[in-house]
């Protein structure tokens, strides 16, 4: 109850908040949900806008929830940028206000044609939100969002299609770079077990067979079949190496790796991958980037 009423006070106070904000900076103030947008953002609006992430790294979007905090930094922001397709299922409640409000928040997946996403059953948006894992849906998302600051900063326009040119072109630097290392993998080893279902566009995109232990959301727990399960299809493709991921606690894959073992296999825990957030800040895995390049050679190495 207290904190329905904090945030009702804080829609009242709204647009005073917004406008005092903004003159005294001079900075289209932005408010990003997880370290993957966080990224974009800063790179496409350099120190022409302020950003502030609210998850930071090994944070699980799936079952963040906003601090008092958050919902003030949220509602005292010019725009909201989110992942959406129910990625932020916690946070849905708040966003639904904020459009109430008639607040700007975006959802970078709009950029994504429906048509190319994967189907779940698992999500009130019936599609699988991990998008950032398809490098060209992520160069989609980038061109969606210069566009919409554009519109929301029309003064600083050069700045937005010079610093997201540049970020696009470093985009396609990473997808050549990623593919000439998965080519070493041959395509009978490209099978990725990880502790959640987060890897599929990443699959789509480089031709992996991806299993996921505790299936989509990590809202979902995995049971003894599913590992029971998972160790049978371990063993029968010979899979080498399975993998843990920084968002998610190790006990899953750990306990995955003893049912394989209690069949008289060995499977290697190959590293740790990062899903759903991305590393430390100022690290080269606290970028999308050194992320998505760091993930690759780490699977490719314990795989083949």
């Amino acid at each position: 109850m207290k904190k329905q009423l904090f945030i009702f006070f804080l829609m009242l106070a709204f647009v005073s908040c917004k406008t005092e904000v903004k003159k005294r900076t001079g900075k289209l103030q932005i408010v990003t949900t997880t370290t993957m947008i966080t990224d974009m953002l800063k790179n496409i609006g350099g120190d022409v806008v302020e950003v502030k992430g609210l998850m930071g790294s090994g944070v699980d979007p799936h079952l963040y929830k906003a601090s008092e905090g958050d919902v003030s930094k949220l509602f005292n922001a010019d725009v909201v940028i989110y992942n959406g397709l129910h990625l932020e299922g916690k946070l849905e409640d708040i966003f639904e206000k904020m459009q109430k409000q008639q607040k700007h928040i975006i959802a970078v997946s709009n950029a994504v044609n429906k048509n190319g996403l994967i189907s779940s059953e698992y999500f009130a948006s019936s599609y699988d939100p991990h998008i950032w894992f398809h490098i060209d849906y992520w160069k989609q998302a980038t061109k969606y969002i210069i566009e919409e600051l554009k519109k929301l900063d029309p003064t600083h326009t050069a700045t937005f299609e010079e610093n997201g040119k540049q970020y696009l072109e470093k985009l396609d630097a990473l997808s050549e770079e990623v593919q000439k290392i998965i080519a070493q993998l041959p395509v009978e080893k490209r099978i990725l077990v990880t502790a959640h279902d987060a890897f599929n566009y990443f699959g789509k995109l480089h031709n992996f067979e991806v299993v996921g232990l505790q299936g989509l959301s990590t809202a979902t727990e995995a049971g003894v079949q599913d590992v029971q399960k998972l160790a049978n299809f371990i063993i029968e493709k010979q899979v080498k190496a399975i993998f843990v991921e920084s968002s998610v606690p190790k006990r899953t894959i750990k306990a995955l790796q003893a049912a394989v073992r209690s069949k008289n296999y060995q499977v290697i825990i190959g590293g740790t991958l990062y899903s759903d957030a991305l590393g430390n800040a100022g690290t080269e895995e606290g970028t999308y980037i050194g992320m998505y390049t760091y993930n690759v050679k780490t699977i490719v190495n314990a795989l083949k």
